[in-house]
């Protein structure tokens, strides 16, 4: 097929499918530093977290407790060795040397970044009076980082045809773990959406790097028909954890005050609906920035 012909040709398409997505991963940076700053350097930020933290801990049941534990103690080394492994199998079976590495290093790259970010450069000050086990630095989660790296890692390097797929069923578990974090009480809610974002935006820098290569090609098979099927819980999780959270953190935030028994309750509502939210959402513009776009195309030159 001629691609030149196509919509404005296939040479300015890579270049069109790069900038879109290094501007989505500079917009993601943009965000994390947005939300690290409001919730982490802020009094008002510590507090509502604070008060997420204490309503996990007064809704807790038993049971609940268990389960969020016994999801996120499987995220190890191995498992995600075995994760990454799967990748590199895909890739190359594949014969997409080039989308294999970027694959793997939209796991290695953000898991990295997370601990520095974590261990050297964003700290927490103390800004509010608050007990010892709350005051300690958690941002970015590991364990979203690594959830949704492996998730993003899939969405690159699966063929277009399965993406959907792919994507909608990963995707339950990635979201899982991101909010699993806040259930345990591993992680606060800014936790979990710093890690969302920076794993957005690492997916979407190395993906233009491969578009500005010329690596891409405009999709030519369609996407499976169950792929609709699996993406509209996305699109239900994004809608419902980002407003009814925005909308329960506003009431928590608007009567935020030790004295009030409700807020505890309201901001972790709001806290972990934000949190699966914040997971749905960035996954669903990663797909976006990538529609009908074939990544690694074999007939491009280096």
């Amino acid at each position: 097929m001629n691609y030149e012909k196509r919509g404005g040709g296939s040479r300015s398409l890579p270049a069109r499918v790069g900038r879109r997505l290094w501007v989505t991963a500079a917009t993601a940076l943009v965000l994390t530093a947005a939300v690290y700053t409001l919730s982490v350097r802020t009094v008002t930020g510590q507090r509502w977290e604070n008060a997420v933290l204490a309503g996990r801990r007064q809704d807790e049941t038993l049971a609940a407790a268990r389960d969020a534990n016994h999801m996120l103690d499987h995220v190890t080394v191995s498992s995600l060795g075995a994760a990454v492994a799967m990748l590199m199998l895909i890739g190359l079976a594949r014969r997409r040397p080039a989308l294999t590495a970027v694959a793997v290093g939209t796991v290695g790259i953000p898991l990295l970044l997370a601990e520095v970010l974590k261990r050297y450069v964003l700290s927490r000050p103390e800004l509010v009076d608050a007990p010892a086990r709350l005051s300690g630095n958690s941002f970015p989660s590991g364990h979203t980082t690594i959830a949704m790296s492996v998730l993003f890692g899939l969405a690159l390097v699966v063929p277009y045809r399965l993406r959907g797929i792919a994507v909608g069923v990963c995707a339950l578990w990635a979201i899982s773990v991101g909010a699993y974090t806040v259930a345990a009480g591993w992680h606060r809610p800014s936790d979990t959406i710093g890690a969302d974002l920076l794993v957005l935006a690492v997916a979407c820098a190395l993906a233009g790097l491969l578009a500005r290569t010329g690596r891409v090609r405009p999709a030519t098979e369609r996407p499976s028909p169950l792929s609709a099927l699996f993406l509209a819980p996305l699109c239900l999780v994004t809608l419902g954890g980002l407003g009814g959270g925005s909308l329960l953190l506003l009431e928590s935030v608007v009567r935020l005050s030790p004295a009030d028994p409700a807020v505890p309750r309201l901001a972790y509502a709001g806290g972990h609906a934000l949190a699966a939210g914040a997971s749905a959402a960035v996954t669903v513009v990663l797909l976006a920035s990538l529609h009908r776009i074939d990544l690694d195309d074999p007939a491009a030159s280096p």
